[in-house]
C-alpha cells in the first residue's frame, strides 16, 4: 500500500514548547511512526528563537479571512529524526504562555485554519490528520465545511486524540464568527462555543491515553458533561497508553543524574545517587531510610490535597525524607515551602521546574508519590518506575493501567496503589511503602526490579497508534 501521509497537529511539541504530557507524546510519538509512514508535525511558532536554533526555512505564508479580519500567517519547517516539522507563525502566538488568554479561542481558530491551508501550501496529499486535544478541536469543523470539495482535501481522515478531557476550549458563542459560516450546534456546548465538543463530534476516530480512561470519561463523573456525546462515539473511542522515550529515559546513559545503573545493577547505582543529593540540599545524610519523591505540576489533579491532609503525620509517623519538585497554585507551593522550612532536614521543595533535577530526583528516591484525583495516563509514574522509584498512585485512569500494585503473599507487582480518593487510604499507602523499605529489603528489591522491567517504550505506543492510524484509515467518513 506504501506509506500513508500523516500530518501530526498539535499545539505543544517537546522541547519546542511544553505545558504537560502532550508535548511529551508529541515530541516522541511521531519519531517512531515516521519509521514506517510518512510523519510532519505542524505546530505554532511560540519563541523565533527555534528558527535560528534549528536552521529553519522558511516555506512560505498563507492568508485567509476569519471573521471580519484577514490573517496572515508564515510557516518555517525542518527535518529531524525523519519527521518534517513545520511551524505557524503569527503575533499572537508570541507570548509568556502558551494559552491562558481572553483571545484563546481567535489564537488556535488562527492555528486550526493553517493547518489546513498548510496542506494547499504544501501540496501534500494527507492521508490522516492526527489532531491532539481541544485546540486543534475545529479542524473536523473546517475541513468538511470549507475544503472537502477541494481534490487536495476530500479524501483525508481525522483523529483526534484527548489528553485531558478536563480542557475542552469553551468560548463565548459569539466565537462562531470564525467559522465564516452561519451559526452551528456541532459546536455548542451548554450555550458556549466548545472546540473540543466539534472535534469529538466531527473526527473519524477519537481516542485518549489509557484503557481506563476511556471508560472513566463515560461516567457523569468523569466526563465533564461531554459522557454523553463520548458514549454516543463509543464505537469509535480507543484507548492507548502513552509510551515515554527510552533514549531520554535511561538511568544506563542519562547524562543528568550523578551515577548511572541499568536494571541488572540498580541497588548501588541508585544509593549512590541518593547520597549525593541528600548532601547537595541539606537533608539528613542516611542513605538507610527511604527517600519520597513527588515531581509534578502542582493542581488540584494531583491529588496534592491528600497530601495537605497527611504528609506532617507521615513525616511524624516514620523515618522518611522527603524531595518536592513543582509549581503551580500558591496554596500548593506555599504548604511545600512550609514544610520544607519546619523541617529542614527531612524535606527539600524545589519550587518551580528542571529536569535534570526531576531526572536526579526519579534516580535518587526510592518511593514516588502519585495520587491523583483522576489522571488520563501519566508518564511521571513510568519515568520514576524505569529509574526503580516505586509510584504510590491511585487506581484511576492511567495510573490504574500502569501499576500492579504489591502483593506481599505473592510478591508480585511494581508499585503501591489505593483505590478511593481518601487521605487516610493515601496515607495509609505510603507509610506500608515506607514500612516495607524499612523492614523488607528484599521484597522492596524485587518490586524494584520488576518496576524497571515494565516496558512503556515508545515502540510498544507507537505500534498500538499504528494499529489505530489503519482502522481510522478504513472508516467510512464521518
Amino acid at each position: 500500500m506504501g506509506r500513508k501521509n500523516i500530518l501530526f497537529c498539535s499545539s505543544e511539541v517537546a522541547p519546542f514548547s511544553k505545558t504537560g504530557g502532550l508535548a511529551d507524546v508529541a515530541g516522541a510519538l511521531p519519531k517512531y511512526v515516521a519509521k514506517h509512514e510518512n510523519v510532519t508535525i505542524i505546530t505554532p511558532l511560540y519563541n523565533d528563537s527555534i528558527l535560528k536554533d534549528y536552521e529553519a526555512k522558511h516555506i512560505g505564508k498563507k492568508s485567509f479571512g476569519m471573521g471580519d479580519e484577514k490573517v496572515t500567517v508564515n510557516y518555517h519547517s525542518f527535518l529531524r529524526d525523519g519527521v518534517n516539522y513545520v511551524f505557524v507563525e503569527h503575533d499572537s502566538f508570541k507570548r509568556d504562555s502558551l494559552y491562558g488568554y481572553l483571545d484563546d479561542n481567535r489564537r488556535f481558530f488562527i492555528f486550526d485554519y493553517a493547518i489546513l491551508e498548510y496542506i494547499g501550501l504544501a501540496n501534500l496529499k494527507v492521508d490522516l490528520l492526527h489532531l491532539n486535544d481541544w485546540q486543534t478541536g475545529m479542524v473536523p469543523f473546517l475541513l468538511n465545511n470549507h475544503y472537502r470539495k477541494q481534490p487536495l482535501y476530500k479524501d483525508i481522515k481525522t483523529l483526534i486524540t484527548i489528553h485531558n478531557l478536563q480542557f475542552h476550549g469553551s468560548f463565548d458563542k459569539s466565537t462562531y464568527k470564525y467559522t465564516n459560516l452561519d451559526f452551528s450546534y456541532d459546536y455548542i456546548h451548554f450555550d458556549n462555543f466548545n472546540f473540543l465538543k466539534a472535534g469529538i463530534l466531527l473526527s473519524d476516530a477519537i481516542n485518549t491515553v489509557s484503557e481506563t480512561y476511556k471508560d472513566e470519561i463515560q461516567t457523569e463523573h468523569y466526563g465533564y458533561m461531554l459522557d454523553g456525546l463520548l458514549k454516543d462515539r463509543s464505537a469509535d473511542l480507543y484507548g492507548i497508553v502513552n509510551g515515554i522515550d527510552y533514549d531520554i529515559y535511561n538511568p544506563e546513559t542519562d547524562p543528568n543524574i550523578d551515577f548511572n545503573y541499568n536494571k541488572s545493577k540498580f541497588v548501588t547505582g541508585k544509593r549512590n545517587n541518593k547520597a549525593l543529593f541528600l548532601k547537595t540540599h541539606g537533608l539528613d545524610q542516611v542513605t538507610s531510610i527511604p527517600l519520597v519523591a513527588f515531581v509534578s505540576r502542582l493542581t488540584k489533579q494531583k491529588g496534592i490535597d491528600l497530601m495537605l491532609a497527611t504528609l506532617e503525620e507521615v513525616i511524624a509517623q516514620s523515618n522518611a525524607n522527603f524531595a518536592i519538585l513543582g509549581s503551580g497554585d500558591e496554596v500548593y507551593e506555599n504548604f511545600f515551602s512550609y514544610l520544607a522550612a519546619k523541617y529542614p532536614n527531612r524535606v527539600y521543595a524545589y519550587i518551580g521546574f528542571s529536569h535534570k533535577l526531576a531526572q536526579k530526583l526519579y534516580a535518587s528516591s526510592d518511593i514516588f508519590m502519585m495520587p491523583s484525583e483522576f489522571e488520563p495516563c501519566g508518564l511521571s509514574q513510568m519515568m520514576a518506575m524505569r529509574y526503580g522509584s516505586l509510584p504510590v498512585v491511585r487506581e484511576t485512569g492511567g495510573l490504574k493501567d500502569t501499576v500492579i500494585p504489591y502483593n506481599k503473599y505473592t510478591n508480585e507487582g511494581d508499585g503501591f496503589s489505593f483505590r478511593n480518593y481518601n487521605a487516610h487510604e493515601f496515607k495509609n499507602t505510603l507509610l506500608s511503602a515506607i514500612d516495607l523499605y524499612n523492614n523488607n529489603q528484599t521484597a522492596f528489591r524485587t518490586i524494584q526490579q520488576h518496576a524497571m522491567e515494565k516496558n512503556f517504550s515508545l515502540e510498544v505506543m507507537g505500534d498500538k497508534y499504528l494499529s489505530l492510524y489503519k482502522k481510522t484509515l478504513q472508516k467510512n467518513r464521518r
